[in-house]
């Protein structure tokens, strides 16, 4: 069994070889065509060759010179650095092939700080680099360093890192940290330069784990700006976002006196539900404080009868709204939906959308009291439902969605083109109520225009960002903020009848599993419940703490009166 043999690049010996190989100084570093003289060579053995086979390069010599082989043992560890003397010899059978640019074994990687003005830009840059993505290098040069040095040649022209460069010189960076490659051909170097960049786009995600990990870093350091991923909040929305669907069996409404009160303020797990009057601007000073909503999401009053009306003839009937429910003339309910929509624009961030619902019947009050609280109507959308409604001349499938937006501002467009993989038109196709599918008398049930989740979830995935305001002046049934509980936006609602405040909580506390906290005293729904119907029918259940409260003048007591001053539900 022969000797296993290794491989070395070696120096020719002067005491070895002619006086004119010795006139060309070999250097220290790997070989280059710098001296076409000279020519690089290797030998190469064939199998079955008689002679044990020195597995070593040829240092060039002169083309007459015979090619320099030396044989080392093998050793029994890692041999440490030596210089073995060659000598010139043939071995028979050997095959002679040009010597192609490669780093010595022993290279080791060193990073080099250089003069901005000492690194240059490639002849071609093959990549494009917009202004938003040289931004992106830039916040992530700023927040976590200059981490990926630049790669160049020996004269500093760059390999790989031109977008790196970009941001720098944008920087205005005086010194830059590169790594120097100079054991590569011209050729080498160009076909290097492509593989770095196309060897990225090669590979894909893994997108339930990123999803996971984007999650984890979203809650273990809520101060760290998710963008320096380089994934926008459009792509981590679309990332984080789960298909939702319509609640299987949504709470139906008590008959029972309700558990809130006006003036209650509840807190949903980082969403806040208030019941009061959305025509008073008390109810948004004490539902956003200094907050700004980036979104309104409204399904206001229709000014319809509700009674024997949308409620039909069927197993399923509501009761008519506390306020605008057919008892307005349009000249009233212009003022009332002027008065609602001015609030809302006012608690609202210059440049944002919002979505007024209305049916056909009011179109003309809506585009009223649109011009005179709203800078633009940006687009009228139809619901298309699926399924007719009751009637007798053209049974109805459809409902609209006034689009306002506030002030001048830009707003958020998150579907764009489809370039997010979201192609949005203003036809928006759901289920409604009415359609036959499994849950639909549970919808029914839920209030009398119950929107679809879905199709609320999208609207809003649609002109805001994950952490932003979505304001709702009449919740109902808390779509919306069940909306903003599975999409990542925080939920601001206000309802004046109480009985749909317990519906929509206890609608979110099925969904989530959480407990709503009521924000003057800290008890749970559940304990603000008990602790109510044990409470005294005179003074209709109030809690200690909340007199106190109010008593004491303390700030986290929440107080309304009704416009009315008398019970909504008589």
């Amino acid at each position: 069994m022969q000797t296993p043999q290794i491989r070395r690049r070696e120096r020719i010996s002067p005491a070895a070889i002619t006086p004119a190989a010795t006139s060309a100084q070999p250097d220290n570093k790997p070989h280059s065509e710098t001296r076409p003289s000279l020519a690089p060579v290797r030998t190469r053995w064939r199998p079955g060759s008689a002679v044990s086979p020195p597995i070593t390069d040829a240092v060039p010599s002169p083309a007459d010179e015979p090619v320099i082989v030396v044989q080392v043992p093998a050793p029994t560890c890692r041999p440490r650095r030596e210089r073995y003397t060659a000598t010139p010899v043939v071995p028979a059978g050997s095959e002679v092939l040009p010597l192609t640019n490669r780093p010595d074994e022993s290279l080791a990687v060193e990073v080099t700080y250089r003069t901005i003005e000492e690194v240059k830009p490639p002849r071609r840059q093959l990549r494009t680099h917009s202004p938003k993505q040289v931004e992106q290098i830039i916040s992530s040069i700023r927040r976590l360093g200059f981490i990926n040095p630049i790669i160049v040649d020996a004269e500093g022209t760059i390999i790989c890192g031109v977008g790196r460069y970009l941001a720098a010189r944008e920087m205005g960076l005086s010194r830059l940290p590169t790594i120097m490659v100079d054991h590569l051909s011209e050729a080498e170097r160009r076909a290097y330069a492509i593989a770095d960049n196309k060897l990225v786009l090669n590979d894909t995600w893994d997108e339930k784990l990123l999803a996971v990990e984007i999650r984890e870093l979203m809650v273990e350091d809520i101060d760290l700006p998710i963008e320096l991923t380089q994934f926008d909040m459009i792509e981590i929305d679309a990332l984080l976002h789960e298909k939702a669907q319509n609640d299987d069996a949504p709470p139906e409404p008590d008959d029972g006196p309700p558990i809130s009160r006006l003036g209650d303020l509840f807190d949903l797990g980082g969403h806040r539900l208030l019941c009061g009057d959305s025509r008073e601007e008390e109810s948004y000073q004490i539902l956003l404080g200094e907050e700004r909503a980036r979104c309104v999401y409204s399904d206001n009053p229709y000014n319809i009868k509700i009674l024997g009306n949308v409620s039909g003839l069927g197993k399923v009937k509501h009761s008519d709204f506390v306020m605008a429910s057919g008892e307005m003339s349009r000249e009233e309910f212009t003022a009332f939906l002027t008065s609602v929509f001015t609030l809302c624009a006012r608690y609202s961030v210059d440049g944002a959308i919002q979505f007024q619902w209305m049916d056909h019947r009011h179109m003309r009050e809506m585009l009223d009291a649109g011009d005179a609280a709203y800078g633009e109507l940006k687009t009228l959308v139809v619901w298309d439902k699926q399924v007719p409604g009751m009637g007798s001349f053209y049974r109805n499938q459809f409902e609209l969605v006034f689009v306002y937006k506030v002030g001048k501002a830009p707003h958020r467009n998150n579907f764009g083109l489809g370039q997010w993989g979201r192609n949005r038109s203003s036809i928006w196709s759901y289920p409604g109520a009415n359609a036959m599918r499994r849950g639909r008398l549970n919808d029914l049930a839920l209030h009398p225009t119950v929107k679809n989740l879905p199709m609320t979830i999208d609207a809003i995935r649609d002109v805001t960002h994950r952490g932003e305001i979505v304001l709702d002046p009449f919740s109902g049934a808390a779509t919306t903020i069940l909306a903003c509980e599975k999409s990542g936006r925080i939920g601001r609602a206000i309802e004046l009848d109480p009985k749909y405040v317990d519906v929509g909580i206890m609608r979110w506390q099925k969904a989530t599993g959480k407990q709503a906290v009521h924000v003057a005293t800290g008890l749970t729904f559940t304990e603000l419940a008990l602790a109510r119907m044990a409470g005294s029918d005179e003074d209709g259940g109030d809690l200690p703490d909340e007199k106190d409260k109010e008593a004491s003048g303390d700030d986290d007591a929440v107080s309304l009166d009704d416009p009315d001053d008398e019970d909504p539900d008589e």
